[in-house]
């Protein structure tokens, strides 16, 4: 169930400019971003038609909304956890239907193909934005597109290729549910409350491919493999290793000794097929 409830004890931060005259709460990773054309670049990445029903995740003060309703889109809900700020959303958009819910236990997989083309957009907090994109788009499959910006740090590991030094168990979940496509960096200059560091926009679009592979038995083996990606296959694997996988890794130009690092996506996937007994309950 989503949690609605009000917190009774923030830690905030005041915002310097008087465009904003709430605080920034802390716990909730908020920084508010007020720049005119960062906000017009983020809103045209998602490409918005008439018929299209889109959600925005964590609307803050409704920078991205008032440009998103401009286009005016079949439907267009927002997911606020804050619940001072989906009620000031309410007020100040009309046209928007508000949800004071968490993002993370919204039921994602409700969106159906046929019902709509979905599409997400969102500011998601640095705190959240891993978890957020990791059950999103693994879930929310009827999704045409998404943008979102987070982090630099996290786009460069969800766009990172096998080998390099940033890839990871995310980089090969989002990878192996959609395309991934860095578009632009933003300063922290255009928040309020300024962040440390840089921000990224990213798009993801659906991959093509039917999904065939379980991913309850995919998150488990990554995050086995991700825990000691330092060490060799074989010995990551030796509790569920079975005669599948030697001839596996032979057909692949493998052998035992290489690391999580340096399997592709669509490894990763078939691999998680051979042993998908031992991650799934």
């Amino acid at each position: 169930m989503a949690r609605m409830c009000r917190e009774k004890v923030y830690s905030v931060k005041k915002i310097d400019s008087p465009k904003y005259g709430r605080y920034a709460k802390r716990r909730f990773g908020q920084n508010f971003l007020q720049d005119a054309n960062i906000i017009r670049k983020i809103v045209e990445a998602l490409e918005i038609e008439p018929d299209d029903k889109v959600i925005e995740i964590g609307p803050g003060h409704g920078a991205l909304s008032k440009k998103i309703a401009e286009y005016s889109p079949a439907l267009y809900a927002a997911v606020e956890f804050d619940i001072d700020l989906a009620l000031e959303l309410r007020d100040k958009c009309p046209s928007i239907q508000p949800l004071a819910a968490d993002a993370l236990t919204i039921q994602w997989e409700k969106l159906r193909a046929g019902s709509g083309n979905w599409k997400l957009i969102g500011n998601l907090p640095y705190n959240v934005a891993s978890p957020l994109m990791w059950e999103i788009l693994s879930r929310a499959t009827a999704v045409s597109h998404a943008v979102f910006m987070i982090q630099k740090e996290v786009g460069q590991r969800i766009i990172a290729e096998p080998g390099s030094r940033t890839y990871g168990a995310l980089s090969v979940w989002l990878q192996s549910f959609a395309q991934p496509e860095y578009l632009f960096t933003v300063s922290p200059n255009v928040f309020v409350p300024r962040p440390k560091v840089h921000s990224a926009v990213l798009r993801f679009t659906p991959q093509n491919e039917k999904i065939d592979f379980e991913p309850a038995a995919l998150s488990g083996l990554l995050k086995k493999c991700f825990q000691n990606r330092r060490k060799q296959l074989g010995k990551i694997l030796k509790s569920c290793w079975n005669q599948h996988i030697p001839l596996w890794l032979e057909n692949e130009g493998l052998d035992s000794r290489v690391r999580p690092e340096d399997l592709t996506p669509k490894q990763f996937q078939a691999l998680s097929g051979l042993i998908k007994t031992d991650f799934m309950a």
